[in-house]
């Protein structure tokens, strides 16, 4: 498990660092920069929400136990 969030949080980083790659590049188009741009990022913001749904569920089915001190009321 924790070797597959990892490779999600990699992939939230590229495709942040792609975003940075199109917003700097210099180019004749900036319509297509900026679709690219809007992409990389639309790219992240969904890995990004995959990625808590599938923590989500893997605590829900018993994958992850939650550590730290213990609620108390």
């Amino acid at each position: 498990m924790k070797i597959l969030v990892g490779i999600a949080f990699l992939g939230i980083l590229g495709s942040l660092g792609s975003a940075l790659y199109y917003m700097m590049r210099n180019g004749r188009d900036d319509k297509a920069k900026g679709s690219h741009m809007a992409w990389a990022l639309a790219l992240r913001v969904g890995l990004s929400v995959l990625l808590f749904l599938c923590i989500l569920i893997a605590w829900q089915l018993g994958y992850l136990q939650p550590t730290g001190l213990p609620a108390t009321s």
